[in-house]
């Protein structure tokens, strides 16, 4: 008899209103029926899942997670630390899930399940922050940070990235703002900011269009967003016609580029947040691009790509 493939599935039960709870035995049965043994850990607490990889990742085939981007988080946080490299299968969970849409993952949860064990390795970037930690899709600080996973998803649906600035500045007043040295190999800014994040995504707490330029997950390259403090109202207004911008097209108040290193240096501590989840009050900031450090199991490239045609398509129609 063939030797079972060994797998550490990871749930979060309290993600997503707890759908895993009704599909939990099902995707057992269809893991067991793919030749795995299965070892399970439900997460209790903070890094529960990190630590899960930490102690079982090691003599694992698989790593499958059911959670969101926090959890997903977590894990690759554990992955990064492990000797040799395993997979990773991915059954989004959570409210938002920014990094599976820009994987093109199924949104139902059985088909998600069947992909993490069938689908096709794609070898993704992570990001290093600072000494100790990593992020999947986004490093974000300042006035908006917080309300993309505030928002409703109608409301994001109906209002667009536009609405995201808006709904985060109720006045000029309510803006905090810091001064920042960003520098990175291509360029270094100096000034006041009110709003930054290194993304490597096409959503962010479920908004799509806030980073503009083509993103590839695998290029090495982050794509970064800056928005200076606005002074007056009618620069408040520049700074959203300025996020409609391409990136070639250039702005007084909000930069658009793409690097694999920013350093920010700022007078005063910043909270900043690293996948939807608070990464930190630091003064001192170091972000590096990995290139290619997990492999992903994701739709194969053909139905990936009818997938991006059909959701461009729908949203011309819109």
């Amino acid at each position: 008899m063939a030797k079972k493939k060994q797998m550490l599935l990871i749930i979060n039960p309290r993600s997503g209103r707890e759908k895993i709870r009704l599909k939990l035995l099902d995707i057992l049965d269809a893991y067991t029926g793919a030749g795995y043994q299965v070892q399970v850990h439900v997460t209790q607490k903070a890094l529960d899942a990190r630590n899960a990889v930490l102690k079982y990742g090691a003599k694992k085939d698989l790593i499958v997670c059911s959670g969101g981007d926090g959890t997903l988080n977590e894990v690759i946080s554990g992955m990064m630390e492990l000797a040799k490299p395993v997979s990773l299968g991915y059954i989004p969970a959570g409210s938002t899930n920014d990094f599976a849409s820009s994987l093109r993952l199924p949104r139902q949860m059985m088909p998600a399940a069947l992909n993490a064990v069938n689908g096709s390795p794609y070898a993704i970037d992570i990001g290093h922050f600072c000494e100790d930690r990593y992020f999947v899709y986004v490093a974000g600080f300042g006035a908006f940070t917080e309300v993309s996973y505030l928002t409703p998803q109608d409301k994001k649906n109906l209002l667009g990235h536009q609405a995201y600035i808006l709904e985060g500045v109720k006045s000029l007043a309510s803006i905090k703002s810091y001064s920042m040295k960003i520098s990175c190999p291509e360029e270094t800014l100096e000034g006041e900011f009110i709003y930054g994040m290194v993304t490597n995504t096409v959503s962010v707490g479920g908004f799509k269009g806030l980073v503009n330029q083509n993103v590839a997950l695998n290029d090495g390259l982050f794509e970064v967003l800056l928005i200076r403090t606005p002074k007056t109202p009618l620069e408040l207004s520049s700074i959203v016609t300025g996020l409609l911008l391409r990136e070639e097209e250039k702005s007084d108040l909000v930069y658009k580029f793409k690097t694999n290193r920013l350093t920010i240096h700022t007078q005063e501590p910043v909270d900043w947040v690293l996948d939807g989840e608070f990464g930190g009050t630091r003064t001192d900031v170091v972000i590096q691009n990995l290139p290619q450090q997990i492999l992903m199991l994701c739709p194969p490239a053909a139905d990936t790509q009818k997938h991006a045609e059909k959701t461009e398509n729908n949203e011309n129609n819109c």
